[in-house]
């Protein structure tokens, strides 16, 4: 796997950092690559059980590398990847590097610091929740460039703030700090250090029952997506193939017992 995304497992949180530091992590062909590759490796590791993504250096992700934008990029230009759709995905390699995140089974949190700005917002929007620093700098970027946020970021955008603030950003551009950011609904909440509160949080939501948390965000996911017969019965199957299992009993079980459960993997 490209060094440009680091992966370390430990205890089911997936630690996963954008690692292009000398660029403020800026998105080139490569990135992409390593971004998609790095959210179907964490798929298929049923070990994983929350994910907290984050990046290194001096900001979570600048965006667009712009010379690869102007065609410098070794590898054909950053937006080759809009072309074609893999084979099984509704999402363009550029979308799926935000869309990855929504996708996973399990919870994603993402730890943002320094600058999360057009495609790096994104892919900060992708995740389940978004721990920032209060001085973090958001912006969904392209209307600079002439361009519009085209990494799923406008699916995104109004189920978090409402469409007249989606809109208002989008047209604009303007930046919005980490405290502004979840005052508009577009993060979780503020940590003077975002990593670290992201671990604490993961630890707790890895100490829960594992299929609870990943029927509830798929759910969750699909919440004012589709009718309600629909969605409530989907509800009804989930809580069946839930309730009675054996994690669900090892959580009641420890519950009652006064200790930390221990729960299976899903197979």
């Amino acid at each position: 796997m490209s060094d440009r995304v680091t992966i370390d497992v430990q205890d089911g949180i997936a630690d996963v950092r954008l690692n292009r530091p000398d660029k403020m992590n800026a998105l080139d062909g490569a990135m992409f690559a390593a971004i998609v590759e790095a959210g179907d490796r964490l798929a298929a590791d049923p070990s994983v059980r929350v994910v907290v993504l984050s990046g290194e250096g001096r900001g979570f992700c600048a965006g667009l590398d712009v010379g690869a934008f102007m065609g410098g990029d070794a590898d054909g230009g950053a937006f080759s990847v809009l072309g074609g759709r893999d084979e099984g995905r509704i999402a363009n390699v550029a979308q799926q590097v935000a869309y990855t995140w929504t996708e996973l089974p399990v919870p994603v949190i993402a730890a943002v610091h320094g600058v999360a700005l057009g495609g790096g917002i994104q892919i900060a929007l992708g995740a389940d929740l978004r721990i920032v620093a209060p001085d973090a700098k958001l912006s969904v970027l392209e209307v600079r460039w002439g361009l519009f946020p085209d990494m799923t970021g406008l699916q995104s955008l109004p189920r978090l703030v409402g469409l007249d603030v989606a809109k208002e950003l989008a047209f604009t551009g303007r930046m919005v700090s980490g405290t502004e950011a979840v005052a508009l609904g577009l993060a979780t909440r503020v940590a003077d250090d975002p990593r670290a509160a992201a671990f604490e949080l993961a630890a707790e939501i890895a100490g829960k029952n594992p299929a609870a948390i990943r029927h509830a965000k798929a759910l969750l996911n699909a919440s004012g997506t589709r009718p309600l017969a629909e969605a409530f019965l989907d509800e009804t199957r989930r809580m069946v193939e839930v309730i009675g299992s054996p994690n669900q009993i090892e959580a009641v079980t420890a519950y009652l017992e006064q200790r930390p459960p221990v729960f299976a993997d899903p197979a």
